[in-house]
């Protein structure tokens, strides 16, 4: 059968399992980008990513006594859940291996959809070998996050709807990491819309199809340095890896900066709630120049499964990346009264003080002298520029 017949036969089976997700309009980035953009909402989805799709068809595909011995899997946080809510919905008992450091949320998840939860490892790649090892041992089917057939064609069901709901799409913006997502949407729309152009997004510091694309072979990345931990996979899989070089997708990478903007425009614009790796389409959409991409747009916001604390820190990223989050470092006289004054005056600016400490014991430091450091919120560029200039004018003394 071809990838199309496939991914409509998953398209029935999914029918009252996944959600058809909406797609909604963003005014913001139809504007940054100079055309129609509209984001596909998989945030949405049922235990909150895309995931759910492709984890349910492969174990809706298993044989009665490979149900019978249960599954495993390996994740840092959404095919974790996604296995684990397709395996209570088929009656099949889950193990899934998830790094130390994977979110807390996700973990808790995870176990309330019935798994039972290893936690090993740094990375998907230490998990997804002691899950291997475990389906060695035991004979529970592994099911892949991203190198099966079944799990492709699964993801590959949102290419469907996307063209259903946007018939006139023109380009489709898609977050990579082991590349199960963005392969099943290619093949899909290769078949189905080959004039509609699949451009894939990995972070800057978890980029390995670049250079597996460059080389004819999945290469490993050099290194998994991101805040986008869904889409921080070291080697692509074969399978989507042979349909993403066939057909030549382009694959762009985004920097730490520009996801965290990503997510602020997002839940400020968009009113909604996405992860790091879920706002990778759209860090690229706002890192590309007007008119590069035709339109109308899609961006699939792959997964909303974000740790409290995480979103916490991306969100103050994503200000002081916006340029409404400044640092100020500042040297005062270390007198009574001078730190009101400070404070004060950059009240005077309209700058909203957010944290102070100061501190008497740097070597650099005069005798008489304090360094302050004062975190501030402000409007945007021009304002923090104009806080400077009016500190810098009163006789403030700033460093870097």
């Amino acid at each position: 059968m071809t990838w199309l017949e496939d991914v409509r036969q998953a398209a029935a089976l999914l029918d009252g399992v996944a959600e058809r997700t909406p797609v909604e309009t963003s005014r913001a980035l139809s504007e940054l980008a100079g055309t129609p953009v509209l984001l596909k909402c998989e945030n949405l989805q049922r235990a909150g990513s895309f995931k759910i799709r492709g984890a349910y068809v492969r174990m809706a595909g298993l044989s009665d006594e490979e149900r019978r011995r249960g599954v495993v899997a390996a994740s840092a946080g959404n095919h974790a859940q996604g296995v684990a809510l397709a395996a209570r919905l088929l009656g099949i008992d889950a193990v899934v291996f998830m790094p130390t450091d994977a979110a807390l949320p996700k973990i808790a998840a995870t176990r309330e959809y019935g798994a039972r939860v290893e936690l090993v490892g740094s990375s998907v790649d230490d998990a997804l070998v002691h899950a291997r090892e475990h389906a060695r041992v035991t004979g529970a089917a592994l099911i892949h996050p991203f190198d099966h057939r079944d799990v492709v064609v699964g993801q590959g069901t949102i290419a469907l709807e996307i063209v259903e709901q946007v018939p006139d799409v023109a380009t489709v913006v898609v977050p990579v990491g082991g590349g199960g997502l963005a392969a099943g949407v290619v093949a899909t729309l290769a078949e189905l819309r080959p004039d509609v152009r699949v451009v894939g997004v990995q972070a800057a510091h978890a980029a390995a199809y670049p250079a597996s694309l460059a080389a004819g072979v999945p290469t490993r990345a050099p290194e998994l340095r991101t805040m986008a931990d869904g889409i921080a996979v070291g080697l692509p899989g074969d399978v989507p890896f042979e349909v993403l070089a066939r057909t030549r997708t382009e694959i762009r990478t985004v920097s730490e900066e520009d996801l965290s903007r990503a997510l602020l425009l997002v839940a400020e614009r968009a009113k909604l709630l996405v992860e790091p790796s879920g706002a990778a389409a759209v860090a690229a959409l706002m890192a590309a120049p007007p008119g590069d991409l035709a339109g109308p747009v899609v961006a699939i916001l792959s997964g909303g499964n974000i740790d409290p604390q995480v979103l916490l820190r991306v969100v103050r990223h994503g200000l002081a990346s916006a340029g409404r989050f400044l640092w100020l470092h500042v040297r005062i006289d270390d007198r009574p009264g001078s730190l009101a004054r400070l404070l004060n005056d950059l009240a005077a600016t309209g700058a909203n003080v957010m944290h102070v400490s100061h501190v008497r014991t740097q070597t650099e430091l005069a005798v008489d002298e304090v360094a302050v450091e004062v975190q501030v919120e402000t409007k945007g560029p021009d304002h923090c520029a104009a806080v400077q200039h009016a500190l810098r004018a009163a006789g403030y003394r700033l460093t870097d």
